[in-house]
């Protein structure tokens, strides 16, 4: 799964390229860009400010607010994967939607650092290499919509939702999600909706976490305490 998740991922890239070319950054400021920043979202509303002629602070500001997710994505992997020292920083790098989705999804300790390192490192080459494809193809490869390419990550991000909703409760949040995103969309600016999304989420999820019982890292220790009980 990592590595499809890559290659769907990793061919948007090209209309990152493109597009920031066509926002008028140079070559090596767009690799840069995929190279060091490397979140999507973020990267797309960087150009997306740039492109509307907003000033190069508001852009970074867009970029680090739809990067906070990142710090969370850090969080749950380092506690699900307990990582050495030595390995924290190139997997901070490398700490996505994907490859957090594609790990957090497995069952064994194996298996979730499996996922991790073929998503992640499979994301950042892919997503680098075709950023570069991109940039230099330019404004020739037209709309990058008309490839297809605006609809591989959405694609990419359902292939991993689909196989979570097996209970009322997560298939409820997504419909949810759905709503309050096509709400937000066209009332307010690119890359809020998905803010919104998610402070709402949260409130959700904290909100609902106190009232249910403490769990063990994998379950297991609370269901061997009910099944004695």
């Amino acid at each position: 799964m990592g590595l499809s998740i890559a290659i769907a991922t990793g061919l948007y890239g090209i209309s990152f390229g493109a597009l920031s070319i066509a926002a008028g950054l140079n070559l090596w400021q767009t690799v840069a860009l995929s190279a060091l920043m490397f979140t999507g979202g973020s990267q797309f509303a960087f150009i997306g400010v740039i492109s509307g002629g907003g000033a190069a602070s508001a852009a970074f500001s867009a970029a680090s607010l739809l990067g906070i997710r990142n710090a969370v994505y850090g969080m749950q992997i380092k506690q699900a994967l307990r990582p050495r020292g030595r390995h924290v920083p190139w997997m901070a790098q490398v700490t996505i939607d994907e490859s957090t989705a594609v790990s957090l999804g497995q069952a064994e300790v194996d298996e979730k650092c499996r996922g991790f390192f073929s998503a992640g490192v499979g994301v950042y080459v892919l997503w680098n290499f075709f950023t570069i494809a991109g940039a230099l193809l330019g404004e020739r490869m037209g709309d990058p919509a008309a490839w297809g390419l605006d609809g591989a990550a959405v694609a990419a991000f359902i292939g991993l939702l689909w196989p979570r909703l097996k209970a009322m409760e997560p298939v409820l949040i997504a419909l949810a999600a759905a709503v309050v995103t096509a709400i937000a969309v066209p009332l307010t600016s690119p890359g809020l909706p998905i803010l919104i999304t998610a402070t709402c989420a949260a409130v959700y999820a904290l909100t609902t976490g106190r009232r249910s019982k403490p769990a063990t890292e994998h379950g297991e220790l609370q269901n061997v305490q009910e099944d004695r009980a």
